[in-house]
Formats: structure tokens, sequence, C-alpha cells
């Protein structure tokens, strides 16, 4: 599945427009703590998490993240959107909570593996 592609299953914001949607997701990680995404996030996964400062950005290039995505329809400040963009990291917003966004995009990659 495509970043893109996740965009219209999930009914996503991208805050960053076109940045990565050909992106490859394979899988998807759930964290507020930037050590546990370093140990454990698998690459070209989507990182659901409330965290929204420019760090975020430095662990998802580190990971080769295909997309963060932010719950709760959280503000994002525009200098991380930027920075976002010129690291080539899709940033997507969801009006749903972490726990929906995940099991739903638990559902679409179960799905797509059968």
């Amino acid at each position: 599945m495509t970043v893109k592609e996740l965009l219209g299953t999930l009914d996503l914001e991208p805050l960053t427009e076109d940045t990565n949607l050909e992106g490859q997701i394979e899988a998807g990680y759930v964290s507020d703590l930037l050590s546990d995404v370093i140990a454990n996030a698998p690459e070209n996964s989507v990182w659901i998490t409330v965290q929204r400062h420019i760090n975020i950005l430095g662990v998802a290039k580190l990971k080769n993240i295909a997309a963060i995505v932010t719950p709760r329809s959280l503000a994002v400040e525009l200098a991380v959107i930027e920075k976002a963009k010129a690291e080539g990291i899709a940033l997507l917003r969801s009006d749903r909570s972490a726990f929906e966004v995940a099991g739903r995009l638990y559902g679409v990659l179960m799905k797509e593996a059968r």
C-alpha cells in the first residue's frame, strides 16, 4: 500500500500536500516515546503519535518511516510541516483517536496481506 492509497482509505488529511505519496507502507507503529520508535518501529511503517515537534522528523528519517499520522485533529506548527516537506516525510492528520487510527490501519494492512 502507498501513502496515497492510505490517505483515501483512512480519510486522512495530508499536511505536507503531495510529499512521499508513493512511499510504501508495510506496517504501523504507535508510540509517543521517541526512543521506543527508534528501537522498535519497522521501516516503511506509518507512525501514529501525538508528538508534533521537530524531533519526530529526525526519528522518521532515521527509521525510514513512510508517514507520520497525528490523531485528534491536533495542530502541527508550520515550521514542522515545512521541514517535513524538505525531508520528504509525509505528515498526515486524522480527526479520530490514535486507537481508532491504529485499529483501522491494522485492518487495512491485514486485509491487503491476504
